[in-house]
């Protein structure tokens, strides 16, 4: 039987034994297809035949995919040392590449938007197969889009602009070591080293993690704080001033092909059954032996003899593959073969990219996972979230990389599906006292995915305002403490040192507005998960169909063909029930 072993991935699908010579070849290659591609710009006619349009698009498709995995063997060397001069040189020269060759692709990408009559675009829409949706996703974006000039500047302002703020922010951030008292014995840790302590059964040790945390950030908050502001100035002035997006999320549905009234329909459903968890973090405090807790003890482990069981990493892979087995044979084989290709980066070590991720650089190309592996029980369910993004990716491998991504909510299902098959898995073989800890601590994720993650979409919205008006960074972590107080109610105590909380969540960097996807995607996941335990067996092609269509279809199309309908506030609401269920279950059994 193979043994899985903790270790770093291996990128040779990417680019094998790459030198400066190599990479030269290859981005020689791309920019020579580039301007072949050009040299059809001035024959470009509405009235172009179907066949010939199609043909187009497949050129279109050859670049990108080219571009893409080159841009992703770079962005992926970069994470597994975020402190390698050569990597970050290396991403910086091809991030610049890449915008130019976009800059190159421009022209085709308007003439479409912007050239094409509506009656031609919709013949050529109709016979478009699996590029018709993304089609007319570009048609949408017409209205937002400038003249190629202006979008060339922006393309190549990015690199030096927004991005560079980003990779800066991470430079600074990752860079961090952090002090801390255990035991009485001073630690110097990583971040990931020290989010593991936010969950020790010791009250001082948690505590301590956290003044640890903020002290660092707090420290360096005039140069986190001006590079946050900056990054939403920057969304805003291209997204609202420049291209005429109503708000600053609006620019994210639309990047997520999704209508604002259904995010609306969402964050309000979130906001309103805030109670859901209030009342789960008080029934918590009496699992600890507390009148009331306090936000470092938010993650606190259930008070028991039971001793927090430790996984080793071949221990965790298998269960991950076995659950998923259960479920479907396919879907197991699809994450076997990640492991079996060592595409997973597992292992801690200094200068790695924090947290975890999977990324497909072209559909062709079995996916990339990186995680930081600790043993916990915890460290299991992110190797199932991320093997899950991995399952989708594969599943929608035939499509073209054009359209093989699914939109950014959707993109979180099959991560947290994976994660309840593996619950689900694990809950049938504990004893009473066990299945008590493992439903507190999935509530703890349903708060920390569906109800943290909406309030701090709230939170941004606050803060793009905020910052829009001219602002400090006190100010903002006043926005942010409020936005605490609200959602905890009288549940929890919130100590003004989490005001800086904020400045410590590399999603509001990265990409605003990210995370209402995390919310979206869980109530989605807990949708799917309630109709295949009705269902049993008959559901998996269901399931698997909703994966295999990547992004050909938009999210409120495609679930509907499902019986989905996530415009009305019902559906995210039996998202909730089966919550309030959970919380109710976790009472019985106490």
């Amino acid at each position: 039987m193979v043994r899985h072993e903790l270790g770093k991935w291996n990128l040779d699908e990417l680019a094998k034994n790459p030198n400066r010579a190599i990479i030269d070849k290859k981005l020689a290659r791309i920019e020579s297809d580039s301007k072949r591609f050009e040299k059809i710009k001035k024959s470009l006619n509405p009235k172009v035949s179907s066949g010939k349009f199609l043909k187009l698009l497949h050129d279109v498709e050859n670049i990108v995919e080219k571009s893409s995995v080159i841009g992703g063997y770079a962005s992926l060397r970069y994470s597994e040392n975020t402190q390698s001069d050569e990597a970050t040189a290396l991403l910086t020269r091809i991030s610049k590449f890449g915008s130019d060759i976009e800059n190159r692709l421009l022209f085709f990408d308007l003439w479409w938007k912007r050239q094409v009559d509506e009656k031609n675009a919709k013949r050529l829409i109709k016979s478009a197969g699996q590029f018709s949706e993304y089609l007319r996703f570009k048609r949408l974006l017409a209205k937002y889009s400038l003249s190629e000039p202006e979008e060339k500047i922006i393309n190549t302002l990015d690199v030096t602009g927004a991005s560079a703020l980003v990779k800066l922010y991470d430079k600074i951030t990752n860079a961090y070591v952090y002090a801390v008292t255990v035991d009485g014995k001073k630690r110097i840790m990583n971040r990931e080293q020290l989010t593991t302590l936010v969950r020790s059964k010791k009250a001082k040790t948690r505590e301590a993690a956290y003044k640890s945390l903020f002290s660092k950030y707090g420290e360096n908050k005039g140069v986190t704080g001006e590079i946050y502001q900056n990054i939403v100035l920057n969304w805003r002035d291209e997204g609202i001033e420049m291209r005429g997006f109503s708000s600053p999320i609006m620019i994210r549905n639309i990047s997520n092909n999704i209508d604002n009234e259904t995010t609306k329909t969402l964050l309000n459903v979130c906001k309103k059954n805030s109670k859901i968890f209030q009342k789960y973090f008080l029934q918590k405090a009496k699992l600890l032996g507390m009148r009331k807790l306090r936000r470092y003890d938010l993650y606190a482990p259930s008070k028991s003899k039971i001793k927090e069981k430790n996984y080793s990493y071949d221990k965790s892979v298998k269960l991950v593959l076995e659950s998923l087995a259960k479920f479907s044979p396919v879907l197991s084989d699809y994450a076997n073969n990640v492991f079996k290709k060592k595409h997973v980066d597992s292992i801690i070590r200094p200068g790695k990219t924090v947290g975890a991720f999977c990324s497909t650089p072209s559909p062709k190309i079995t996916p990339y996972v990186l995680v930081n592996f600790t043993g916990k029980s915890r460290d299991v369910f992110t190797l199932a979230h991320e093997i899950g993004h991995a399952i989708h990716s594969i599943s929608a491998s035939g499509k073209s990389i054009l359209v093989s991504d699914a939109s950014l909510p959707l993109a979180e299902t099959a991560s947290t599906f994976s994660e309840m098959l593996l619950y689900d898995k694990l809950s049938e073989t504990v004893t009473k006292n066990e299945k008590k800890i493992m439903l507190s601590e999935k509530i703890d994720d349903f708060y920390a995915t569906i109800g943290r993650q909406s309030f701090f979409t709230l939170f941004e919205i606050e803060a793009h305002k905020q910052i829009a008006n001219s602002t400090t960074v006190d100010e903002i972590s006043r926005t942010y403490l409020r936005n605490l107080n609200e959602q905890f109610g009288n549940s929890v105590k919130v100590s003004d040192d989490f005001g800086i909380e904020w400045s410590c969540i590399p999603h509001f960097h990265h990409a605003p507005f990210y995370c209402y996807a995390y919310a979206f995607g869980n109530l989605l996941a807990l949708s799917l998960f309630q109709r295949y335990k009705k269902e049993g067996k008959s559901f998996v092609p269901t399931y698997i169909e909703i994966l295999s269509a990547g992004g050909t279809k938009k999210t409120e199309k495609l679930l509907r063909e499902s019986g989905i309908d996530i415009t009305k506030p019902k559906f995210w609401q039996d998202g909730f029930d089966y919550i309030q269920d959970q919380v109710k279950e976790l009472s019985k059994l106490n």
